[in-house]
């Protein structure tokens, strides 16, 4: 069993609820307290738990689904020397069904089965809250479990679709918890029935809880238009493009394009501060806070003892400190390729804002480590790293526009230059630094590339390249050379296209005689 590990003011939710993987349990299990479900705080505390859940689960879902295997990470032996972790299957895209980089559906299961417990608890129990209130969480319960699907389907394709508890107060079998997996159609339906009864039910309430830390609509929103601009664009298995749900995926975008508690901040790094959290970009977040909850970011930085001494600063000047005040021993385990960093502009404040980069006396560029979501300097004077995960912002509405638009043969260069002109700040210049329109593909391929310098370590460059396409028939841009860094060939093999999605681990099917592979392994 894996409790839920909450922030210390609900803590007492671990003490009342547990989860297991529902596709993974033994014969005996127990789902219930008496205690239980009586007033208003115990379901604010349980939605507070959800939350929590999410952040114990992001790190994985964001990084390891939606980054590693993208194609702008380094493999092998970092510029410092350290074994590089993930590099194979996942960073090199070798998976077969014996080498699959994950388990247990990455573990999303446990969390789906409490947000199960949460909507049946708020649908048929839970009558002291107003409908108000109850709507709300059920907005909030949807979204989330519309979000996990979502990736579940973006990995695997179609899934087991599990809405139910059906561990509650004693003992199941194990053979009526086996679940087969849903189609790749059915999936996704599911998927776009979940996300609309968010929406339906959060209705009019627009508040957004903790500090952005919380989903609300906004979130529902931004979820929604990744679902339908999928939809319009990919298909997996049995699910065949729909280019009609392009206008759905506009109409919610453009919501919170015009939402007025949102807009793109002046200073790029300025989003990610520690002390603005929740700021007007922002729209959901994964909430951490010093003496709390720290992030993985310090895989990404150097070893002093590596670092200090050896390598140089861009001017050949040697360097002689722990600059960043990493203050602690920690090893880089993930590095991005020096593609990437390249591809940068000097005057893109991105550029420096993300990375910092490091030299041989030479002033031949070595390797960089990620500045980004660094954190801060305690009141112990320790390193945090604490910085919040953003899940959705303004820029990301902004760019999945343009890349609406240019499925509906509009112009583009309007919503790139936006970002364009604030990585820029004064230094912009529209014939220097400005996007004017091209083909389809081209125009794609800079929205790929304004996002790629945009949202590094924010998740999304695997989905990007698997949705984002070289011509209009569906080619993912997962299948193209200038879509790779450092590399001439394509992030996958066109001949092996079954690599888009991933295996599942032996155990797993194991353990569920009425699962399948994933086609191809």
């Amino acid at each position: 069993m894996k409790h839920i590990k909450t922030i210390i003011s609900f803590l007492f939710i671990s003490l009342l609820v547990s989860s297991c993987d529902l596709l993974d349990l033994g014969p005996e299990d127990y789902y219930a307290s008496g205690n239980f479900w009586k007033n208003d705080a115990q379901v604010d505390a349980f939605a507070l738990g959800l939350h929590a859940n999410l952040r114990g689960s992001y790190q994985g879902m964001m990084f390891t689904l939606g980054e590693a295997r993208g194609g702008t990470q380094k493999t092998g032996t970092s510029s410092q020397g350290s074994s590089l972790d993930m590099s194979s299957p996942i960073k090199n895209n070798s998976f077969t069904k014996d080498l699959t980089g994950i388990g247990s559906w990455m573990g999303l299961y446990s969390n789906i089965l409490q947000i199960n417990h949460f909507i049946d608890q708020l649908e048929n129990g839970t009558e002291f809250l107003s409908a108000d209130k109850r709507n709300y969480y059920l907005g909030q319960a949807y979204g989330l479990r519309a979000f996990y699907y979502f990736y579940l389907y973006r990995t695997f394709g179609g899934v087991p679709i599990v809405t139910e508890v059906k561990v509650l107060q004693g003992k199941v079998e194990a053979k009526n918890l086996y679940t087969s997996r849903a189609t790749a159609k059915q999936t996704f339906d599911f998927i776009k029935e979940d996300i609309n009864k968010s929406e339906t039910a959060f209705g009019t309430q627009t508040t957004i809880k903790n500090n952005k830390a919380q989903w609300s609509y906004y979130a529902t929103k931004m979820l929604k238009a990744e679902i339908y601009l999928w939809s319009a664009k990919v298909k997996t298995g049995d699910q065949s493009p729909a280019t009609s749900d392009l206008a759905t995926a506009e109409t919610a975008l453009q919501l919170v394009l015009n939402a007025s508690q949102f807009s793109l901040l002046g200073n790029y790094s300025d989003v990610f501060d520690y002390k603005n959290k929740g700021n007007k970009e922002v729209i959901f977040a994964i909430r951490y806070a010093d003496g709390e909850a720290s992030n993985f970011v310090n895989n990404f930085s150097y070893q002093i003892p590596l670092f200090v001494n050896t390598f140089y600063d861009r001017d050949g000047n040697l360097i002689t400190t722990d600059i960043l005040d990493i203050k602690s021993t920690v090893v880089q385990r993930h590095e991005y390729k020096l593609g990437l960093f390249n591809s940068y502009d000097d005057l893109d404040s991105r550029k420096r804002s993300i990375f910092l980069d490091y030299y041989l006396k030479d002033k031949t560029l070595t390797g960089t480590v990620v500045k980004k979501y660094n954190g801060l300097i305690n009141a112990e004077g320790n390193r945090s790293w604490s910085d919040d995960f953003v899940v959705y912002r303004y820029a990301d509405a902004i760019l999945l526009m343009a890349e609406i638009k240019n499925m509906q043969g509009q112009p583009v260069a309007s919503y790139i230059n936006q970002i364009r002109q604030r990585a820029y700040g004064a230094e912009y210049d529209a014939v220097t630094h400005g996007y004017t329109d091209g083909s389809f593909a081209e125009n794609e391929l800079a929205i790929l590339h304004e996002r790629d310098k945009e949202f590094v370590l924010e998740g999304k460059r695997w989905f990007d390249i698997r949705r984002m396409q070289q011509t209009k028939d569906g080619q993912p841009l997962a299948f193209a050379a200038v879509a790779n860094y450092d590399d001439p060939s394509p992030v996958i093999d066109p001949a092996k296209s079954y690599l888009l999605l991933w295996p599942v681990d032996v155990n797993t099917l194991n353990n569920d005689p009425e699962l399948t592979q994933t086609e191809g392994y």
